[in-house]
C-alpha cells in the first residue's frame, strides 16, 4: 500500500523521524515517525553513560577508523581525572593540542593539556590561556577565542569511555561518513546549524566555535595537524556541542532504518530501482518510472 506524504510533513518530522523511501520502494509513514519526535535541546541532558554509548554507536554505524573524542575545557585543576596523562609532568615532554587529540582518538588516552604542556602557540591563544600578541594581531583575530583566564586547560578522552561530561564531541571522519551523519538534516533538520571552517586553526575552530555558537562545525584539519598529529589526507572533523548530541544520534538512528553508511556499496546501472517517492515524482512530471 502506497504511503501518502507531503514535503511539509517530511520537513516537519525532525532529525529522528525522516520519511524517505527505501530502495525497495517502501517508506516509513508519517504516523510511524511521529511517534518519535526530535529531542528538544531544552530537555535534560543524557547521563554520562549515554554519551559513552554514543561513542560506541558512532564507531560502529559509521565504520570510523578512530574513536570520537570527548573534549572538556578545564576551569580548575581539581576537574582533572586521576587517570589523565599530563605530558610535561608524566612524560617530561611537550606536545601540540592536535597531538593530544591524536593520543585520545588512536591510543585511547585521557589527556590533560595545561599551559605548560603545549608546544604550539595557536591552541594557547584560542583557548584563552595566553594573551594574543600584538605582533600576530591580524591573524590571531581571524579565529574565535575564549576569554583570557577563563580556562586553565583542556581535557580529552575517547567518548566511549570518558569519565567526564564533554563540552564538545569531535568526530574524525571521511566525506562519505560525514554524509551519512548529516544526511538527516536535509530532511527535517536545520542545515543552518552547520558551519564550516576550511582555514587555520583546526584546534581552535573545532572546540571554541561549537562552544560559542552552539552549532555543529565541519573543520578541515590544518597543515600542523596533518604533519604532526598524523591526520589522514581524507579526514575531516565534525564538532558537536554537548547539547546537540542527543538530536544528532536520534537522526542517525532514524536514518539508519532507510539509509545506513555501513550498508552502502557502489554500483552503476541504468534504470536502477527507484524508491517510491522517485516514482511518484516522475509520474507527476509525465516521465518513465518503470
Amino acid at each position: 500500500m502506497k504511503n501518502e506524504y507531503t514535503r511539509r510533513e517530511v520537513l516537519g518530522l525532525g532529525l529522528g523521524a525522516v520519511a524517505l523511501a527505501t530502495s525497495s520502494g517502501a517508506a516509513i509513514s508519517v504516523a510511524q515517525t511521529a511517534k518519535q519526535p526530535f529531542p528538544r535541546e531544552e530537555n535534560r541532558l543524557p547521563e554520562l553513560s549515554t554519551f559513552n554509548k554514543y561513542g560506541d554507536e558512532l564507531e560502529t554505524s559509521l565504520l570510523l577508523r578512530t574513536s570520537p573524542i570527548a573534549v572538556k575545557m578545564l576551569e580548575k585543576e581539581a576537574d582533572i581525572p586521576k587517570e589523565a596523562f599530563r605530558p610535561k609532568r608524566d612524560g617530561g615532554y611537550h606536545i601540540a593540542q592536535c597531538q593530544a587529540f591524536g593520543m585520545s582518538r588512536r591510543e585511547g588516552k585521557t589527556v590533560a593539556m595545561l599551559k605548560e604542556d603545549h608546544w604550539c602557540p595557536t591552541a594557547l591563544m584560542a583557548y584563552g590561556m595566553v594573551e594574543k600578541p600584538a605582533s600576530m594581531a591580524s591573524w590571531a583575530e581571524s579565529f574565535m577565542s575564549f576569554e583570557v583566564g577563563k580556562y586553565i586547560g583542556v581535557l580529552t578522552a575517547p567518548l566511549k569511555n570518558a569519565t567526564f561530561m564533554p563540552d564538545v564531541v569531535l568526530i574524525y571522519l571521511n566525506p562519505a561518513q560525514l554524509r551519512g551523519l548529516v544526511l538527516p538534516m536535509t530532511f527535517g533538520g536545520d542545515p543552518s546549524q552547520v558551519i564550516t571552517h576550511l582555514f587555520l586553526p583546526s584546534c581552535g575552530h573545532a572546540v571554541v566555535d561549537p562552544m560559542k555558537t552552539r552549532k555543529y562545525c565541519v573543520v578541515l584539519p590544518d597543515p600542523g595537524e596533518y604533519q604532526r598529529a598524523l591526520a589522514a589526507e581524507d579526514e575531516m572533523i565534525f564538532a558537536v556541542p554537548r547539547e546537540k548530541m542527543e538530536g544528532l544520534m536520534a537522526g542517525l538512528k532514524g536514518m539508519g532504518r532507510i539509509y545506513s553508511h555501513r550498508d552502502q556499496y557502489m554500483s552503476m546501472h541504468p534504470d536502477f530501482e527507484q524508491p517510491q517517492f522517485y516514482k511518484d515524482l516522475f509520474k507527476s512530471w509525465g516521465l518513465d518510472s518503470e
